[in-house]
């Protein structure tokens, strides 16, 4: 029998997660998820579990809610590394859980490499 969509994303989130898990070497997780409206991205410290930063598309000055484009996704991007930066992290893991590495998801990677972070 096929696997369903929801079930090869969870596949696919599982073995991010445990990849990420055994080459973690004391770095932070950039953990991304994304709706079909909106993008959200945290800066998470595993050993302590504590979110140390975070953005998204929902916080004003990212443009309309609910306008989920690449353009939007760049601008959270750029932000999350501008708090990584004032938090003192320079470089993270990036977790994009069970999503693609394409489209919205790589502009935010993108954008945060552009703003210094070191993914």
């Amino acid at each position: 029998m096929a696997n369903s969509k929801r079930q090869l994303f969870i596949k696919r989130r599982l073995r991010v997660r445990n990849k990420l898990r055994r080459t973690n070497r004391g770095r932070m997780r950039l953990s991304v998820h994304r709706s079909n409206k909106n993008i959200s991205v945290q800066l998470i410290d595993d050993v302590n579990g504590v979110t140390v930063a975070s953005a998204s598309s929902l916080e004003k000055g990212f443009g309309a809610v609910g306008k989920n484009n690449v353009e939007t996704a760049a601008k959270v991007g750029a932000a999350i590394a501008e708090r990584a930066k004032k938090a003192g992290v320079e470089e993270a893991y990036f977790d994009r859980g069970g999503f693609l590495f394409h489209g919205k998801v790589k502009a935010l990677a993108d954008a945060a490499r552009e703003g210094g972070l070191k993914i």
